[in-house]
This record gives C-alpha cells, sequence and structure tokens, in this order.
C-alpha cells in the first residue's frame, strides 16, 4: 500500500486506544474509507466522530476531507500505478495488465464520489438546467470528455459546442452572454489554453465550470463551480487513463441528472432520432 497506509500502520503504537481503533480499521479497509462520511467511519470503528477528526490531526493532515484526498492517492498511485514509465519495469501478460486496467479504471471512478462536493454538484446542476448554450472544452486527453459532453447535451436540446482549435474557441466564447456555461476540463488545471478560454468566458459574463484536480491547480481557483476529480494519475504519464475515465463519469452523472430532469419533455426528439439512424443504416 502507500505512503499513508505506512505512515498509519507505523504510528499505531504510539496513538491513544481510540485512535488506533481508527487506524487499525483504515489499515484493513482502506478502500471503503474514501466514501464514508466521518459518521459512517465512526460507527465502523466504534468510535465518536470527533475522535475521527482528532485521529486525522493527529497524523498531520487537517481535515477528514484532506485525509480520504491522500488515501485516494495511496490507493490508485501506489498499489498499481501503470500510467507512468514504472510500468516498463515489470513485464505483465496481456491478459493481467487488463484487469490492472479494469482495477484501476473502477477505483478512479469509485473515488470521484470522495473529492466531489455535492453542494457543487448541485450548483453545477441547476446552472445547466436553465442554461442556454454550453461551451466545453479540453487539450489532449481531457478533449475525450469535451467531446462526448457535446454530443450527450445535443441530445438533451442544448446548443453546444467544443473544437480543438483555440482561435475557433476565442471566436465562438466572444458571443457567450450570462446565460450561457463554459465547462473548462483539465486533470492539471494548468494547462494554458484552457486557462486562457475560461477566463475570456468568465469576463464575457458566461459561468465558468470546472472539472479539475483540487491539488494546486489553476482553473480550480478560476471557475465559479469546482467538480473536483481524485489525483489519479502523475503528470508525466504514458497517456490519460483513469483521470479520462473520472471526467467522464462525471459528465455522465450531469447528462443523466438533467435528462432525469427534463427528460419528458424530450422522449420524442429521442426517438424521431432513433427512427431516422435505423432509416438511414446502410
Amino acid at each position: 500500500m502507500g505512503t499513508l497506509i505506512q505512515k498509519i500502520s507505523e504510528n499505531l503504537n504510539r496513538l491513544s486506544a481510540v485512535e488506533r481503533k481508527i487506524g487499525e480499521y483504515i489499515v484493513e479497509h482502506p478502500e471503503l474509507v474514501p466514501n464514508m462520511t466521518t459518521k459512517e467511519l465512526s460507527q465502523k470503528a466504534g468510535v465518536s466522530e470527533a475522535s475521527i477528526i482528532r485521529f486525522c490531526k493527529s497524523i498531520g493532515i487537517g481535515s477528514f476531507k484532506s485525509f480520504k484526498l491522500e488515501l485516494v492517492k495511496d490507493i490508485t498511485l501506489s498499489e498499481m500505478n501503470i500510467t507512468d514509465f514504472s510500468i516498463l519495469q515489470k513485464k505483465d501478460s496481456p491478459y493481467d495488465l487488463l484487469h490492472k486496467v479494469t482495477y484501476v479504471n473502477k477505483s478512479a471512478i469509485e473515488s470521484t464520489l470522495a473529492t466531489l462536493d455535492k453542494k457543487e454538484y448541485n450548483k453545477a446542476f441547476e446552472v445547466l438546467k436553465e442554461a442556454k448554450r454550453i461551451v466545453f472544452f479540453g487539450v489532449g486527453g481531457s478533449a475525450t470528455a469535451a467531446f462526448d459532453a457535446h454530443y450527450k447535451f445535443t441530445r438533451l436540446g442544448y446548443l453546444t459546442n467544443t473544437a480543438f482549435d483555440f482561435h475557433y474557441m476565442l471566436s465562438h466564447i466572444a458571443y457567450l452572454t450570462e446565460k450561457d456555461v463554459f465547462i473548462a476540463i483539465s486533470m492539471s488545471g494548468k494547462t494554458k489554453d484552457v486557462l486562457d478560454l475560461a477566463r475570456f468566458a468568465k469576463k464575457k459574463g458566461a459561468t465558468v465550470i470546472a472539472i479539475t484536480n483540487m491539488d494546486r491547480s489553476p482553473l480550480y481557483k478560476e471557475a465559479d463551480i469546482r467538480l473536483c476529480t481524485p489525483n489519479v494519475e502523475s503528470d508525466f504519464r504514458i497517456g490519460s487513463l483513469s483521470s479520462r475515465m473520472t471526467q467522464l463519469t462525471i459528465i455522465d452523472a450531469l447528462y443523466i441528472s438533467i435528462f432525469n430532469n427534463i427528460g419528458e419533455n424530450i422522449v420524442k426528439h429521442y426517438h424521431e432520432a432513433r427512427d431516422e439512424v435505423v432509416r438511414l443504416r446502410r
């Protein structure tokens, strides 16, 4: 397991009896804790909620939320890191790598619940529900999520747009208003093109929603609404795998949330589109 779990294990004997119970539970069930509240963990460990907070401070972490973020890094980065060049140090079989990719992606998706703030998600839903136009933008691996979102929200009847071309996007964003939404997608939150477009959209009055990492992300600070993804990959990697899955999961959740809210009004259009697809098949 990763460094945080090692730290807890090595310091169990130095903790109070109550804190030791918490530490022992976390060491035995690290994969369950990121999705728990303080109340749930206190019940599992047989201690008070206040003890959970004291435990976090005893190991040098200021809050339970920060603790869960660190634990997510342990589980997804340290235990089975397949997205950086260290993968070359061990020659797994193709089928073994299939299992590892499946495990890492599954863990990353589940970890999203620990980093995504419920209030921020609900704010994003309310803003998108009333949006006139939605513009999505991401670079590299994040562009996949942007184009997927563009396709899905178009099906909901929204005027949406995305493109790879930065100058084209500048021209489009120039027409945004306070009724519109710009969704910026970046794992690091440091990509210059994404930051520049987010700032321009904000200047035009549009609501900026960021799907980004909370950890030292400039985009997080720029956005009006922050949908935080877990830190599941290093910046220096062989490709976007688990980070892309977290982005796609948030996009899918927003899409389903909006569809669930307005679906009865657009089902007819879904059926019409489907009928045309069937008719035009070659």
